[in-house]
């Protein structure tokens, strides 16, 4: 099977992609290269990893892109991952930690009231959540010793306590937040192809220390959680749909 991970950054993607390889960057529509993971090299799933670009709309049009490429080719991914680094809510997700979503949801795609932050499909129109299917869920973080819990897509990243507050009050048992996995999500969704998210934690959802952000041993934990998909899906290829 092949998997269409998606990514916003080089420094991401690069860390997907030394989990396996090797891999050839095929041009696809939009500027975009893909990192396509060889068959010679024995893998099973195997990985194309994108650098989407930064934010819900650049991972959404990013992801729509590959999907429809690999669509026409009639080469359909299986599965789409949005994966990268990410902040973690203590105490759920502390630094290093490895995070998949059973749920991806948009914390701030809504409106504000004077009662507070109303969430689109309480408008009437749209949804703000994603829920992968829990069994592929489980077998990925149980491969990857990770911890399953809600992750929030978000415009701007939280830096206050205040902000870190209401985001735990209105998604209780969220573990991270992170900008793209909606929007991958969405794409997704709209292809009818199954998704998940995963995230390695590199500071604290709060106020801004950047003293005390720790990119490059997320970028690891990364590399080293995708080393463990192979195992999350020999036991029961069933589990995607």
């Amino acid at each position: 099977m092949r998997i269409l991970v998606v990514t916003a950054v080089a420094a991401e993607r690069d860390a997907v992609c030394a989990a396996s390889g090797p891999y050839d960057v095929v041009a696809l529509p939009g500027g975009y290269g893909l990192h396509r993971a060889q068959r010679s090299a024995g893998r099973d799933p195997l990985l194309d990893v994108l650098a989407a670009g930064v934010g819900p709309a650049a991972a959404a049009a990013g992801t729509a892109t590959a999907l429809t490429a690999a669509a026409l080719a009639d080469e359909p991914y299986g599965l789409v991952v949005s994966a990268g680094i990410g902040g973690g809510f203590a105490p759920g997700a502390p630094l290093g930690s490895v995070v998949v979503a059973d749920a991806i949801v948009a914390a701030d795609l809504g409106a504000e009231t004077p009662d507070g932050f109303v969430p689109v499909t309480e408008l009437g129109f749209g949804t703000v959540a994603h829920r992968p299917d829990p069994a592929l869920v489980e077998a990925v973080a149980a491969a990857a010793g990770a911890t399953a819990g809600t992750v929030v897509t978000v415009s701007t990243v939280t830096g206050s306590a205040a902000r870190t507050a209401e985001l735990a009050a209105r998604h209780p048992g969220v573990l991270a937040e992170a900008m793209e996995g909606f929007g991958v999500a969405e794409a997704a969704a709209a292809h009818g192809v199954p998704v998940l998210e995963l995230r390695t934690v590199s500071n604290a959802v709060g106020p801004r220390d950047r003293a005390a952000w720790r990119i490059g041993e997320a970028l690891a934990a990364l590399t080293a959680a995708f080393r463990t998909l192979p195992a999350a899906f020999a036991p029961s290829p069933r589990r995607i749909p």
